[in-house]
């Protein structure tokens, strides 16, 4: 996490005198476990309520709810590891080295999960749409390929994740931290250098392409229901962008110019901007709740059957999703024309 290099770093260096120390932690204290705790809470919820809705109500039809419980679970598990951050923001790290390189490891783990499931997704939606006179493969041999994917996403995710299992330790400074302690400045920079670029500046790129390209397939085709569709591209990408664009760039200067970490500037910023990376893993179950239609049947159900909501409420979500629902008929195939099929 991002105080606890801050503090590494300072072991060595003198802070601008102009900085107010006192201010910095207090504010890192309170902002980060207030943070760290709101988006745990939150997106735990979220991600369960989606899991249990695709694997026990959907029972996993189609690649697309493959991807989403992939995802979901990447984003569940990245979110369990934040109250260890919290503590560690507000006192120190009580948890000992071995379950550091654990946890930093399992915390980039599922953070590059979540980002290549999602990279994924784009990839499926682009062939669906753009691409569906030219590709045809049976519902079957979609699944068969989509479970490969997700193997590979998780296998490409721990490579990337392996330096934070091999070199993070716990260390006394001016409190215990848990950091990842390179063997040189060339392999701190090499390694930043490829996770950001394989696990933010690539899947970024694709998605930029191929949501480029599915919005101008929607908007000339005939009979489609456009404005639903691009409802859906328009928030998935400027979600993924506002949320993860600001912190990696600043991870990407620090990575280049270490010096810049003596700017008490630059530190609040590369907090503020981490726990806005974070939130990600929240918003993504929001999304499917105000865009995705089935996704809203299958909760209304979801909280029915728990006695959550009156009768009231579900009666009146199931019939706007209807009249939603009609508003589609123009396509033969809802697996080919929903950006999220939920």
């Amino acid at each position: 996490m991002e105080e606890d290099d801050y503090y590494a770093f300072l072991s060595n260096n003198t802070f601008d005198e102009s900085y107010s120390y006192e201010t910095f932690l207090r504010f890192k204290r309170i902002f980060l476990v207030c943070m760290y705790l709101f988006a745990c809470i939150f997106g735990v919820t979220g991600n369960s309520l989606v899991i249990i809705i695709l694997v026990f109500y959907k029972k996993v039809k189609m690649l697309t709810d493959i991807f989403l419980v992939s995802l979901a679970i990447a984003d569940f598990s990245f979110l369990c590891t934040l109250p260890f951050w919290a503590y560690s923001a507000a006192e120190e790290w009580i948890f000992y080295t071995l379950p550091c390189k654990i946890i930093l490891g399992f915390y980039t783990l599922n953070l590059y999960g979540s980002m290549l499931t999602l990279t994924s997704i784009t990839i499926d939606r682009y062939f669906v749409i753009v691409q569906a006179t030219k590709t045809r493969i049976s519902q079957h041999k979609r699944k068969f390929w989509g479970i490969v994917v997700c193997i590979l996403i998780w296998i490409i995710s721990l490579l990337l994740a392996l330096p934070q299992f091999i070199f993070s330790t716990e260390e006394k400074l001016d409190k215990k931290i848990c950091f990842a302690n390179y063997s040189s400045k060339f392999m701190e920079l090499f390694t930043e250098t490829i996770q950001m670029t394989l696990g933010f500046f690539c899947p970024m790129l694709i998605m930029i392409t191929c949501y480029s390209i599915i919005v101008k397939t929607l908007l000339s085709a005939k009979g489609f229901h456009k404005h639903k569709s691009l409802q859906i591209i328009f928030a998935i990408i400027v979600t993924f962008i506002l949320t993860q664009m600001p912190y990696n760039l600043l991870k990407l200067i620090r990575a280049s110019d270490r010096n810049i970490m003596l700017s008490y500037r630059f530190q609040y910023a590369l907090i503020i901007t981490e726990a806005i990376a974070y939130f990600h893993g929240c918003l993504n179950p929001l999304l499917y709740v105000f865009i995705g239609v089935k996704f809203r049947k299958n909760l209304a159900k979801v909280l029915k059957n728990n006695c959550c909501v009156k009768h009231q409420v579900t009666r009146q979500w199931q019939t706007n999703d209807e009249n939603v629902s009609k508003s589609d008929t123009a396509t033969n195939n809802a697996e080919e024309t929903s950006m999220v099929p939920l």
